[in-house]
């Protein structure tokens, strides 16, 4: 079984977050380090750690993550003019937190590529 990590604390309300979703499959909550005028993480109130852990059974949560997406994108007004999704799957990928996580980006012109 995977360690439990901070987003494990975050769905349980245990530590401050600004959570802007939940249900019984996701949690969704602004990013606090933001990487552009909307930036907000999507989780499985599941721990997986990475996408390679991914079991057919975990389908439908890795499917609600995507339509709480487009929810939220609404939501935050980025949806017509347009937004990113990305998981990062282990180090290589850019991972930092070992609980698999979407990031909703946009709010600007995010151009070819998010870079540091």
């Amino acid at each position: 079984m995977a360690e439990e990590t901070i987003f494990s604390k975050i769905i349980r309300r245990e530590i401050p977050s600004d959570v802007v979703y939940q249900d019984d499959l996701v949690t969704a909550f602004r990013d606090i380090n933001p990487r552009a005028p909307s930036h907000i993480l999507i989780i499985p109130n599941k721990l997986i750690p990475t996408t390679n852990d991914l079991e057919d059974s975990d389908e439908l949560t890795m499917g609600r993550m995507f339509t709480v997406a487009r929810k939220l994108a609404k939501e935050e007004g980025i949806a017509e003019d347009g937004y990113r999704l990305i998981v990062n799957c282990n180090s290589h990928g850019g991972q930092e937190v070992y609980h698999i996580h979407m990031h909703l980006v946009g709010g600007r012109p995010l151009g070819p590529m998010l870079v540091n």
